[in-house]
């Protein structure tokens, strides 16, 4: 399927552990978002953050794989992801370092401008480039 187009203008790849993993492998550093339809909080955190263009800069900027793990008919495989990061539910923001060998940051659930820039930009610059 091609990437949905959202108004965040983020190209958005369908949630899927095996590309983030190849991904790791290659040394990209990865955003996963983890939102549903009826998610308020999801929505919101969209609105304000992720549609601003300085987080579409540091994506850009670092060459960050975006994955969205659409949760709104709630999927078995990210119910299984939430999970193991200890949630419940919607919505959990993951941002994986360049550097495969490093956890993932798990961000806020009610995220900030600049906390969320600031992960990014050090899960980027972990690459060494």
């Amino acid at each position: 399927a091609p990437h949905e187009s959202s108004p965040d203008a983020i190209d958005w790849l369908p949630f899927d552990p095996s590309a983030i993993d190849r991904e790791r492998a290659a040394g990209r550093p990865v955003f996963v978002d983890f939102t549903a339809d009826w998610c308020i909080t999801c929505k919101v955190n969209e609105t304000l953050v992720l549609s601003d263009e300085a987080v579409r800069e540091e994506l850009a900027r670092w060459n960050f794989a975006s994955f969205k793990a659409d949760w709104t008919l709630r999927d078995d495989a990210i119910t299984q992801a939430l999970a193991r990061w200890g949630r419940a539910g919607v919505p959990m923001y993951l941002v994986y370092s360049a550097d495969p060998t490093k956890q993932p940051m798990i961000l806020p659930e009610l995220l900030t401008l600049d906390a969320t820039l600031d992960a990014l930009r050090a899960a980027g610059q972990a690459g060494g480039t």
